[in-house]
C-alpha cells in the first residue's frame, strides 16, 4: 500500500489562492485533473523527484461552506537541508508566517509548519545533518 494523495479544501473561487502557495512557492506542479471532475473546480498539484517519478500529491478540493483544517495536515518531507532552508525562505518571501516551535521535536529532521493561502496547516520537514 502507498498513499497517493492527500485532499485540502479551499472556499469557492480559491483556486488562485491554492497556486499561489502550492504551484509558486512550493513549487509543487498543477496537474490538470479528469475531465469529470473539472466541474467541481479546485486544482491538483504534484511534485516529482530528479527521475521525475511523483513524489507528493495534493489535491485541493472546494467546499461551500469552508472550514480551514486547524489541526489535520499534510506533511511534505524534503530531500535536504538546503532545500528546506530555500522552502522556508520562499514562504517567509511570500508572507506565508512559519511556526517553528516544533523544529526539534521530529527525530532526524528539522520541522516548520504554517498555514496556506486559505488557513489550511501545512507541516514541512527536512533532513537535519
Amino acid at each position: 500500500m502507498r498513499l497517493h494523495h492527500v485532499q485540502v479544501a479551499c472556499p469557492p473561487g480559491g483556486e488562485e489562492v491554492a497556486r499561489t502557495f502550492y504551484g509558486e512557492v512550493l513549487e509543487m506542479t498543477e496537474v490538470d485533473k479528469p475531465d469529470d471532475l473539472r466541474a467541481r473546480g479546485g486544482a491538483w498539484f504534484r511534485a516529482h523527484d530528479e527521475h521525475g517519478a511523483v513524489t507528493a500529491e495534493i489535491h485541493v478540493g472546494v467546499e461551500d461552506p469552508f472550514v480551514p483544517a486547524g489541526k489535520a495536515h499534510p506533511a511534505l518531507v524534503l530531500d535536504s537541508p538546503a532545500h528546506f532552508r530555500a522552502v522556508a525562505s520562499r514562504l517567509t518571501l511570500a508572507g506565508f508566517e512559519l511556526d517553528l516551535s516544533q523544529r526539534d521535536t521530529f527525530p532526524g529532521h528539522d520541522r516548520l509548519h504554517t498555514r496556506d493561502g486559505h488557513g489550511n496547516r501545512i507541516e514541512i520537514l527536512g533532513p537535519r545533518v
